[in-house]
């Protein structure tokens, strides 16, 4: 997700701190969404073992409903990253979505 550990002491107001048994003893930095992106496009990656333009079909059918899942098409210039990730247009992405929203509907 690309968080960043950071000492509690040093954490700001949008940081995550961590307590055990009543201690702070870690804050944690979340990155800004569109970064996530990134790092889930770049893990999605490394479990396909190639990179996600070199996917057949219906795997990329796949990530879109992983990322989907995860929110990527709420950030910004979403659709337009996960195209070029994958190496498609934005019109293929909206078709794999339109196409699993459609599914969806019919159970």
């Amino acid at each position: 997700m690309g968080g960043e550990m950071v000492a509690p002491e040093h954490a700001r107001g949008d940081d995550v701190v961590l307590a055990w048994e009543g201690r702070d003893v870690l804050a944690v930095r979340l990155p800004h969404l569109s970064d996530s992106l990134d790092h889930i496009l770049a893990d999605l990656e490394r479990r396909h073992g190639v990179p996600l333009a070199q996917l057949d079909r219906k795997t990329k059918q796949s990530v879109v409903r992983v990322l989907e899942a995860r929110g990527a098409f709420s950030v910004r210039h979403g659709v337009e990253t996960v195209a070029g990730a994958l190496g498609v247009s934005r019109f293929t992405v909206y078709n794999y979505l339109n196409r699993e929203n459609a599914a969806k509907g019919d159970g």
